[in-house]
């Protein structure tokens, strides 16, 4: 009970720091569901502006976000089309099926990235029998093939098929803010190839709640209604708010130590036996292990590894993610190599 806990289960575990707290503590507010509060509305003015978009909102989740976004775009009987390792497809409890009526189809990327020609071939003909093809999603960066990050080369020849096909472009750009850090590409050169976006502020900005989604103006006005069937109507919502203007204002640039700890203990990792990690796809904070070399299950080595204080979770089929997030320093990181290597080696 006594041992200190190395948390890198998700940059989702991160808890505010006490100016974030302040901030929050001193928010003006109203009721946000009226449009009344004053520090939603400056997030909202804030994200658009920083995205390039018309209008933004605030939502509770990634999750709802995404699935706003999915439901303004489509209609029921609908199909879109994401990747196959997709946070929309695999982590949002079929909410798309669920909630607009629609069924994912999934094409397969290279380490989480679609290319526009295997988009296009799946592509539905425009015939009565079959659903109509209206949303392509691409998730930048990309969770569960490693923080990998969309090529921009790639982003314009989707959003041209796209286009060319007059079928709607959302980005899951739940860390969107990792993908600029690491590549010093702003927000809105990313986000204007979309006609959707969501962005997170839970995740390695440190906020506890909170996503913006971002497009034009009746595209966001459509949103709100949704937002509210959906549940997510609050009301003096600008407490956290002002913990994600916080964030987007001070929390952005040090995403860059996430990635070099990441990058670091990938290497580290990559040398245990029977640890497999394509170091290709470690570009931000995100480590995806291959364990099946090791001939143990992965919550075998998940459950020794909490009893010696280090946390990770499940990844792909027989593996591990490691996360790295500002409430891990670079010292836990060492602790936590050297615990892994302990833990791993000893059959």
């Amino acid at each position: 009970m006594g041992t200190p806990v190395i948390d890198l289960r998700s940059d989702t575990v991160t808890r505010p720091s006490a100016a974030m707290r302040e901030a929050m503590m001193s928010a003006e507010v109203g009721d946000d569901v009226f449009g009344d509060d004053p520090t939603v509305n400056l997030l909202q003015e804030e994200v658009a502006g920083m995205l390039g978009k018309e209008a933004a909102l605030f939502v509770p989740s990634g999750t709802m976000g995404n699935e706003i976004c999915v439901k303004v775009h489509t209609q029921p009987g609908d199909e879109i089309i994401v990747e196959r390792g997709a946070h929309i497809f695999n982590y949002e409890t079929g909410g798309a099926a669920f909630l607009s009526g629609v069924q994912p189809h999934t094409v397969d990327g290279e380490r989480g990235i679609m290319r526009a020609e295997a988009i296009r071939r799946e592509i539905r003909p425009a015939v009565y029998y079959m659903p109509r093809t209206s949303l392509i999603c691409v998730e930048n960066t990309h969770n569960r093939a490693g923080g990998t990050i969309y090529p921009m080369p790639v982003i314009e020849e989707i959003h041209a098929l796209a286009r060319s096909e007059g079928i709607a472009l959302h980005l899951d750009g739940a860390r969107l803010w990792n993908a600029c850090a690491a590549t010093g590409i702003e927000p809105s050169a990313y986000a204007r190839w979309f006609d959707s976006v969501s962005v997170c502020l839970s995740k390695g900005l440190g906020a506890p709640v909170g996503s913006v989604i971002a497009g034009r103006k009746v595209f966001i006005e459509q949103a709100r209604h949704y937002r509210k069937i959906f549940g997510g109507g609050m009301r003096q919502a600008g407490i956290l708010a002002a913990a994600g203007l916080y964030a987007l204002r001070h929390n952005r640039e040090r995403l860059k130590e996430d990635h070099a700890r990441a990058a670091w203990l990938a290497g580290e990792l990559s040398t245990i036996s029977g640890f497999g990690i394509d170091m290709e796809t470690v570009q931000t904070n995100i480590i995806i292990i291959d364990a099946e070399r090791t001939g143990r299950k992965p919550e075998k080595i998940l459950a020794a590894l909490r009893q010696r204080g280090v946390l990770m979770s499940a990844g792909n089929y027989m593996g591990l993610r490691a996360v790295t997030h500002l409430d891990v320093s670079m010292e836990q990181v060492r602790t936590a190599a050297r615990i892994i290597r302990e833990v791993v080696g000893a059959a």
